[in-house]
């Protein structure tokens, strides 16, 4: 039999994985109670289903509310979230970070108006087959990080969903803000506001109060920042992962920005795991390192390199990543050749005085304080010399 949330979340305690934590046993319990109802409805439609084979009528019932679960960075929502969808007894359930759903129904919606240009299908609208489609694939779908900025995505996601309710999905989603600050400030966002009402009827919106950081329990004070980047090293950036995300695995993830693409190897749970190479010795720069640290609250980066001036490229492009990311207060773990002060032997030029500053936030980086500092961008005042490179 499979083990319940509720056992589930005992077993982390139990272990010493995590510590008991009121708010969120408050939010496990809705949780429970959300998985009984799902059972229910199992057994009510097999029930529906025998009754049709002697000739009764069914009796269907309003499916039950989703839950959304809201909250700031670090409190374990998406844990929380993770242990309900193991636990759940529902074959048809899909669990994806909602970036990653909203790129799904876009490039279905796109399949389905290929297919209506070719005269395969009649219906002009495709959010009503693509959401039958969504719905046939899953009766439970969980998000993770669910947050609308994008003005493409907010124009459809209230069409979509009142097709997704009404087939009978149920949602589960976390989130960073409650219901009626999503989209805050977006262009059009009044045509946006029935999806909010809609979303608002169909969920139990659930706060889960602040505490301490969820992960920085996790890290149990293990160094974010090892020197030398050895085997030793890759062990540790290889456990901090698996104990920031609860997988060893990960999966690739593709952020599209302006056109090109950026490549993160390995991500779950809001942590991405690449090495220097993968994002300083390609062809990025601001916008796509400002993406980066829109969609991850932390980085896991291997083998940062000693610089010098044979490899100025690699070396701007550090000192915009690591800018960017201090000022989007990314946790950042990390292995180096060496420790900040000793990373840039060059000692004149514009990148040398540039790295002095890249230093100074490498070492704030490693602090109790910048490490319990909420997942989001500072005021750009309050954020020194960024080299232009504070999104407005």
């Amino acid at each position: 039999m499979t083990a319940s949330i509720t056992e589930r979340y005992a077993a982390l305690v139990e272990a010493g994985a995590i510590e008991r934590d009121p708010a969120q046993i408050a939010v496990v319990r809705r949780l429970e109670v959300l998985a009984e109802a799902l059972a229910q409805r199992r057994l009510a439609r097999k029930s529906s289903a025998l009754g049709w084979l002697f000739g009764k009528k069914a009796d269907p019932k309003d499916p039950p509310k989703g839950l959304y679960v809201w909250g700031s960075v670090g409190r374990g929502k998406t844990m929380l979230m993770d242990l309900f969808y193991e636990s759940v007894a529902e074959p048809k359930r899909r669990r994806v970070h909602f970036h990653e759903f909203l790129a799904d129904v876009h490039g279905r919606i796109h399949a389905y108006r290929q297919r209506l240009k070719a005269g395969e299908v009649k219906e002009p609208d495709p959010i009503g087959p693509v959401a039958a489609e969504l719905a046939a694939e899953a009766g439970l779908l969980c998000f993770d990080e669910f947050t609308v900025t994008d003005i493409a995505d907010a124009m459809i996601l209230g069409r979509l969903f009142t097709a997704l309710f009404a087939a009978g999905v149920i949602v589960v989603a976390t989130s960073n803000v409650e219901p009626s600050r999503l989209y805050e400030g977006g262009l059009n966002r009044s045509l946006f506001l029935p999806f909010v009402a809609l979303l608002s009827e169909k969920v139990e919106v659930v706060k889960l109060e602040a505490r301490t950081d969820f992960r920085l329990e996790k890290l149990g004070g293990a160094p974010v920042y090892r020197v030398p980047a050895d085997a030793a090293a890759q062990a540790a950036l290889d456990d901090a992962f698996r104990k920031l995300t609860g997988t060893a695995q990960g999966h690739e993830v593709v952020l599209e920005v302006k056109g090109h693409d950026l490549v993160v190897p390995r991500a779950a749970g809001g942590v991405a795991r690449a090495s220097f190479a993968d994002l300083c010795s390609k062809a990025y720069g601001a916008a796509d390192y400002i993406a980066l640290a829109q969609r991850f609250h932390t980085l896991v980066l291997d083998d940062i390199p000693v610089l010098a001036d044979e490899r100025r490229n690699e070396t701007k492009r550090f000192i915009i990543l690591i800018d960017t990311l201090y000022e989007h207060h990314v946790k950042l773990v990390a292995s180096a050749e060496a420790e900040p002060h000793e990373l840039y032997r060059a000692k004149s030029g514009r990148e040398a005085f540039e790295f002095d500053r890249t230093v100074s936030r490498l070492i704030e980086m490693r602090s109790d304080d910048y490490l319990g500092l909420p997942h989001g961008r500072i005021d750009s005042a309050a954020s020194g010399d960024s080299g232009g490179l504070v999104e407005t």
